[in-house]
């Protein structure tokens, strides 16, 4: 037994240091197994003899028994509030300062008074009494005299000991903030949605929430932490210090955290000049603060300034402007983003917020309208924190719009909010275009790329780019001038551009700017660059087909995309046509792919802009058969559709493994859309997926867009070549180019292995066949080796190009 006394001392001693350094100081000594380690072993020894277990033991930390009610509190010394000074400039410090040296009867040639100044946590206010140096209660606020016991709650919190280390007064009791880290904070909440619970408004809400829970054991689930910042009863501590600072250094040693964001300043400009910094540095700081705290440091000053009523005359709390605020929501309209995202913006009654009036909040995305459920008219909690973008946190329910409906009683009438839950518009509010959002994205967004306007100067600058359609000299300068003064609507517009139109474009531009050209004073117009552009739009009028189809700007369509398509459907026309199934079954194009890639040539708002292109004279120079290799991914045998095609449909319950059974048995995707039951039977399939596939011809248009998908196959059915031509040595192989060559570039080298037959990766991965590295290779180098890829240098190459 005396051995088990003292390897429990000896285990707490341990907890409560590595604790302290891992909580309090962020610093740990020991790995957290080890740490679990003790723990365990601890927990073991009180199981086994109860009467180990001692009020500062760390397995106290998990929460107890859930209790009946808050038992009050009487603070023996009250825990009163400060007064507020909400003058948010440099007056509020100067103020202050000019009112205790007031108070304490000094001249202008006395020196100045000294100041502790810390910041103003937002979360709530805790005393944590400790009698010989253990903690035996907590308590909240309250009313300042009388508070709610919060013990067990409190020992759930791992910055707050225990026991305090060090020779501890009799008595000490700390006054304090409990908060909530803002980045803690963000993975509660998601934690809480993934589960399907309440979410919290803000960290200071989380934090109060957390403290006033009767079960304690969720309070151990909150990520909350505390600081100290003064002090309540004490009671025989001979050491202690003579001015508020040393008091926070004192108890920063008893092993209590303290934050270190504070100073000991002179005169009121210092005051200012620290409220000043702390709020430059408000929005990068890990917690929310609401304003700084300036302090009379000697304790000796501030008791002959004593008290006003229930306020110390030696403090004051200088605020921030608020970053939350009330008002109502006006209007929900949608924002459309240069890249065709679609934003619900909050139109709102103007509040002041964060420092200025704020009219419109961000409301993200759909489901973060739907998941906060705002609705006009309702009141709302704006925030806006330094040069964020003012957001909408949270409703207030209490006083949404209801009106009474039939049913209920005199007493208690039926009612329900006037306005009906918030949905995005199908089609964008500029250009008319359909919105489409992806399965798994967040963001809906507008599907007319090449023709919202929304859109259009980075739909411009992507189109004319080097490895799109490589217009020469189309900068960004040219391309804003052309958006904004008209001259372009589209891409297609680009193409009906004159020398004129652009020597006029550069004169209006001038004149709006303010700028007379050198050229123009001399009296002379430059026309050479002018003419460099229009030469340049010619040329690129016959792009190979890959590169026509990634200066699109398809979303996730990137060059090696639009090469796969290039490659294997050969012309713009079946790529045009080509639903988002047929698309599923080309190698690297995933279901997210195929489906932005068909929707965008669904909305006939592109297709008008590409007719357009067309008739402007763009012409695809490489455009082929389709790939020999098409038809073992789409045909079983003659036109009986393959398992892989079926499988792409994407019918519930049509797995791969009844996708085989009905290939072998169905003569043609025409079969399927006529609901062949002689063929479903003959394949064997069970009810229940013969009841699927019966549901789903029945849906959004399910059975036309089979049918026009057969139409397409018989097709390219038709078009295939009979075997496959020479692919070239590297047809079906991917490689990874890295470092530098010591002749070719990079383009020379993607372009060698293209023409070969290969495709080109800008990652490593177990698929990757070759890594060509050269001098400086990189991290791709050593994915490679730990992969096992076969790493080649140039020669190599050379060698593996010809054969």
């Amino acid at each position: 037994m005396n051995e088990a006394i003292e390897r429990a001392a000896q285990l707490r001693r341990l907890l409560h240091q590595y604790g302290h350094e891992y909580y309090v100081l962020d610093a740990p000594t020991v790995p957290d197994a080890e740490y679990d380690r003790l723990y365990r072993e601890l927990e073991a020894l009180e199981a086994q003899y109860p009467q180990l277990r001692t009020p500062d033991s760390p397995t106290g930390r998990v929460g107890g028994a859930a209790l009946p009610q808050f038992p009050p509190v009487t603070h023996v010394v009250p825990m009163l509030s400060i007064r507020t000074e909400t003058d948010v400039t440099e007056q509020g410090a100067l103020a202050f300062d000019a009112s205790v040296r007031r108070e304490l009867g000094l001249d202008a040639d006395d020196a100045p008074v000294e100041y502790a100044a810390e910041l103003k946590f937002d979360g709530l206010a805790i005393s944590l009494r400790y009698e010989a140096g253990v903690l035996v209660q907590a308590a909240t606020r309250g009313d300042g005299a009388t508070g709610e016991e919060v013990t067990q709650n409190i020992r759930t919190v791992r910055q707050i000991p225990l026991r305090l280390e060090g020779d501890a007064p009799a008595v000490l009791e700390v006054r304090g903030e409990v908060y909530m880290r803002r980045a803690d904070f963000d993975r509660m909440n998601e934690r809480q949605e993934a589960a399907g619970g309440k979410t919290f408004v803000n960290p200071r809400n989380a934090a109060a929430g957390s403290l006033r829970q009767l079960d304690s054991t969720i309070t151990a689930s909150r990520p909350l932490s505390f600081f100290a910042y003064g002090l309540g009863e004490v009671r025989d501590w001979p050491a202690q210090p003579a001015t508020h600072s040393g008091v926070l250094d004192a108890l920063k040693a008893f092993g209590l955290p303290v934050c270190a964001e504070r100073t000991v300043a002179r005169g009121g400009a210092e005051l200012a000049r620290f409220h000043a910094e702390m709020g430059e540095r408000r929005n990068t700081l890990p917690f929310d603060i609401d304003g700084v705290v300036y302090k009379v440091n000697s304790l000796a000053q501030q008791r002959e300034l004593g008290f006003r009523t229930r306020e110390p005359r030696w403090a004051v709390a200088h605020k921030y402007p608020a970053q939350e605020a009330l008002t109502v929501v006006e209007a929900i309209d949608v924002q459309v983003g240069r890249t065709g995202a679609i934003t619900p913006v909050a139109r709102l009654t103007p509040v002041f917020v964060g420092g200025v009036t704020v009219t419109n909040a961000t409301l993200h995305n759909e489901d973060e309208v739907q998941r906060k459920d705002v609705r006009l008219g309702d009141t709302v909690i704006v925030r806006r924190a330094g040069d964020v973008i003012p957001e909408v946190v949270g409703v207030v329910l209490e006083q949404r719009p209801m009106r009474e409906v039939v049913g209920g009683d005199l007493f208690n009438p039926a009612r329900e909010p006037i306005h009906p839950p918030y949905r995005l518009p199908a089609t964008c509010p500029v250009c008319g275009s359909h919105v489409v959002r992806v399965e798994g994205e967040a963001i809906a967004r507008c599907s007319g790329g090449l023709i919202c306007s929304a859109q259009r100067k980075e739909a411009i600058r992507h189109f004319a780019g080097r490895r799109m359609m490589d217009i020469d000299g189309l900068g960004e300068r040219y391309i804003d001038n052309l958006v904004e003064l008209d001259y372009v609507h589209s891409v297609a517009d680009l193409y009906a551009l004159t020398l004129d139109d652009f020597l006029t474009m550069k004169r209006r531009a001038d004149e709006r700017d303010g700028v007379t050209p050198e050229t123009v004073q001399a009296g002379k117009i430059a026309t050479r660059w002018a003419e460099n552009l229009v030469d340049a739009i010619a040329a690129s009028k016959t792009p190979p087909l890959a590169r026509f189809l990634f200066a699109l700007g398809i979303r996730h369509v990137g060059e090696s995309t639009a090469k796969t398509l290039a490659d294997w459907l050969g012309s713009l026309e079946i790529v045009r046509r080509a639903p988002a199934a047929l698309l599923r079954v080309l190698p690297d194009v995933g279901g997210t792919v195929a489906e932005a890639i068909a929707e965008f040539f669904a909305e006939p708002k592109n297709e008008q802009v590409i007719d357009q292109l067309l008739a402007h004279g763009i012409a695809i120079a490489d455009e082929h058969a389709p790939s020999a290799r098409l038809r073992e991914k789409l045909f079983a045998t003659g036109l009986c559709p393959s398992a892989e095609l079926l499988s792409a449909l994407g019918v519930p319950r049509l797995t791969p493994v009844r996708s085989r059974q009905l290939a072998v048995a169905l003569p043609g995707l025409g079969a399927l859309a006529a609901l062949d039951d002689a063929a479903l039977a003959a394949a064997g399939l069970p009810a229940d997926v013969v009841a699927a596939i019966r549901e789903w011809l029945g849906q959004d248009d399910h059975r036309r867009h089979l049918i026009e998908l057969d139409a397409l196959c018989r097709t390219l059915h038709d078009a295939l070549p009979t075997q496959a031509d020479d692919e070239g040595i590297l047809a079906g192989k991917t490689l990874v180019l890295t470092g530098a060559l010591p002749t070719l570039s990079r383009d020379e080298a993607a372009a060698l292995i293209e023409a070969a037959g290969g495709k080109v990766s800008g990652s490593v991965s177990k698929k990757t066949h070759y890594v060509v590295a050269g001098e400086a290779a990189g991290s791709k180098l050593t994915k490679a080796e730990a992969l096992g890829v076969p790493v080649l240098d140039e020669e190599g190459l050379r060698k593996l190009l010809a054969g």
